[in-house]
């Protein structure tokens, strides 16, 4: 399927019956996540008839719609409407919550710390610095359960993922792999290098939404010790500010 190329770097894309894709291709990459961030907004704000969904990633925004309202031909003028009055009158302006994650790293919290810590010829302490040395800005949600999808720390080399995944990783997981983090709000299998735990509760099945946090809110990591664990387990995430 032919793209559709506008004045802003993005193109569209039919992705099946009753999707389309529209991709950011500048070679700047925060301009590509603004941009496709600011248009899933717009869409959910503004409305249409049939379109039940916009789901934005790094760089693309996935917009489903349903064919018995609406067509692909609509929705993509709708989308391509949408990023004119971004161009006009630039990206709806939310302020970024940060929330506050305490670590256990490495040990029965952190199995894969040592590993990650010699891929990188770096001592654990360093390794646990760089980790909790910037703010992560939370680019999109993934799987399972809304998990915070963020850049990762500035390690000198990516870290390769595991050659055998775990069938299970606990919830608080907090994982890193190539050139990304991540926290598991919930357990399932991974195979990302988990390097330490949170005992905070990031999932809430009882919430709307599940989790707390949405793209471009900021996670800081901080270190606790062991001992720490178990009085703050179960405590809910939230926003610091």
């Amino acid at each position: 399927m032919a793209a559709t190329p506008i004045p802003t770097p993005v193109e569209v894309y039919e992705s099946g019956d009753a999707s389309l894709r529209v991709v950011a291709s500048s070679p700047d990459t925060e301009a590509n996540w603004t941009t496709v961030h600011a248009l899933a907004e717009w869409l959910e704000e503004a409305g249409a008839d049939g379109v039940h969904g916009a789901v934005p990633t790094y760089d693309s925004l996935l917009v489903e719609f349903d064919p018995g309202v609406t067509s692909a031909r609509q929705v993509r003028a709708f989308v391509l409407m949408g990023l004119r009055q971004l161009d006009f009158i630039g990206a709806p302006s939310r302020a970024p919550r940060t929330f506050e994650v305490p670590v256990v790293y490495g040990g029965e919290y952190g199995p894969d710390l040592e590993r990650v810590a010699a891929h990188e010829q770096l001592s654990i302490q360093e390794v646990i610095a760089l980790h909790t040395a910037k703010s992560y800005v939370i680019r999109c949600l993934g799987a399972p359960a809304g998990s915070p999808m963020m850049d990762g720390p500035d390690f000198p080399l990516p870290v390769p993922r595991l050659k055998d995944p775990r069938l299970s990783v606990p919830a608080g997981a907090v994982s890193v792999a190539g050139r990304q983090a991540v926290i598991a709000p919930a357990a399932a299998p991974g195979g990302w290098c988990v390097i330490g735990q949170t005992p905070l509760a990031v999932l809430d099945a009882a919430s709307e939404p599940l989790v707390p946090y949405v793209p471009g809110d900021v996670v800081r990591f901080h270190q606790i010790q062991p001992e720490e664990f178990a009085s703050l387990a179960g405590l809910k995430l939230e926003a610091a500010r």
